[in-house]
């Protein structure tokens, strides 16, 4: 289905002040942004605006700052990135709304650049507040909204403002909502979904919409332990959800029924990496527990029993086990598309040492095989959140088709909800 709102290609915004409102929510290291992959693929829209003469007042926010004197929320440090992105001298407003930033924005020429601070310096900007949109909406003649991580809130800088000015898509905004409507609507087939992160109810509709959808579904990360617990599994230390029990037992049962009326795989991990501690130094071992395949036991027959050992009342598991990823690889050496959200394991670990932390290896070796290092290399849409973080620190995005700079937002498009910022703009 083609993206069905206004694009910055379909009005005349040439010589005009626009409000961009991108998502610069980036982390921020000693003053410094230590990840630019969401403020890089930003640069289309920004170079198509300047090829417009356009004068650009971007708005962000950072963060969740305690407050207007919250310094380490500050967008600042983000000036010299687009510096560079664009080669050119970008402008910096000490706030979002205001008669500083009204001047600033009112002295700008065309192909110039204000960025303003942080929106969530205010609270109003949460609270979708009309006369914050208000006053956002003196600094510019249209808005323009690019920012694909924050279109499933509710806020003044997606909803209100589109109230009080002509309010279109950027072109970054376009990509990621055709390219996952596209995926979810005509996925090229067998589909494998990797779901990961930590509490099922976070996720419990992607889950959901998978079973349904996927033909082979791999569970990982720590939401793997609540449904091992459903399982009977003593799982130690390891970090779980009773509450979420009941929610595993569903999706459990939801797959079996599909895979009785359909060649279908529903993968738990069979081993993991377990530890005493959460460290970087720690002494890790190899637990096997044996198999948790839900399948056709016709296309997908019983592995051969083996001897499982358990894990001690001290232990936690941290990562998928070396078996367990090489299902996982094995299986994304059979499948035409992949779509991944969530690590398999505690992937980064602050202090760690060399490339591969002691719980990034089941999930390195996914990054492996949906690079083609293996052999097949199937299409892959990597659902934004902690693991699209992971593989730009990793300086991996390369080896994926679509890395999306939205966490909730792809999520939630993936499983077919409205997206407020998207809904408010103008149609075609």
């Amino acid at each position: 289905m083609a993206f069905t709102k206004k694009t910055i290609r379909d009005i005349n915004l040439k010589g005009k002040t626009v409000l961009l409102r991108a998502d610069y929510n980036v982390p921020i290291k000693d003053g410094k942004v230590a990840g630019d992959f969401r403020i890089k693929q930003s640069k289309s829209t920004l170079e198509y605006l300047l090829d417009q003469d356009c004068k650009i007042v971007i708005c962000s926010h950072l963060g969740r700052p305690k407050g207007p004197d919250d310094k380490s929320a500050s967008l600042k440090p983000v000036v010299a990135n687009l510096n560079k992105l664009l080669d050119r001298n970008i402008q910096f407003a000490p706030d979002c709304i205001g008669p500083e930033t009204e001047s600033l924005a009112k002295a700008l020429q065309p192909r110039q650049i204000l960025l303003l601070e942080n929106l969530r310096y205010h609270s109003e900007e949460e609270a979708n507040d009309d006369q914050f949109a208000q006053a956002l909406a003196k600094l510019a003649e249209v808005f323009i909204q690019d920012g694909f991580g924050v279109v499933h809130r509710k806020h003044a800088s997606t909803s209100a403002i589109t109230k009080h000015l002509p309010s279109v898509a950027g072109l970054l905004l376009e990509k990621e909502v055709d390219t996952i409507t596209e995926v979810m609507d005509k996925p090229k087939r067998p589909l494998m979904a990797i779901i990961g992160g930590a509490k099922i109810a976070d996720k419990i509709d992607v889950l959901t919409k998978f079973v349904d959808l996927a033909d082979f579904v791999v569970i990982g990360g720590a939401m793997a332990n609540t449904f091992l617990l459903a399982r009977g599994m003593d799982l130690g230390e390891s970090l779980i959800d009773k509450e979420d029990v009941h929610l595993a037992n569903q999706i459990i049962d939801r797959a079996h029924a599909k895979a009785k009326a359909r060649r279908f795989v529903f993968y738990l991990p069979q081993d993991g990496v377990v530890a005493k501690k959460l460290d970087k130094t720690v002494t890790t071992r190899v637990v096997d527990w044996g198999a948790h395949v839900i399948a056709d036991i016709e296309s997908y027959p019983k592995m051969p029993p083996r001897s499982a050992s358990t894990i001690h009342a001290d232990e936690a598991i941290y990562d998928i086990g070396p078996i367990s990823a090489a299902f996982i690889a094995g299986g994304l050496q059979m499948v035409d598309t992949v779509v991944w959200n969530g690590t398999m394991g505690v992937a980064e670990l602050d202090g760690v040492v060399g490339p591969i932390g002691p719980f990034a290896h089941g999930t390195e070796l996914v990054i492996e095989a949906i690079a083609g290092k293996l052999g097949h290399r199937p299409y892959s849409l990597v659902g934004g959140g902690d693991t699209a973080s992971f593989i730009e620190n990793k300086q991996q995005t390369e080896y994926f088709d679509h890395v999306s700079t939205g966490g909730g937002a792809s999520l939630d498009l993936m499983c077919g909800k409205p997206l407020p910022g998207v809904e408010a703009l103008e149609d075609k």
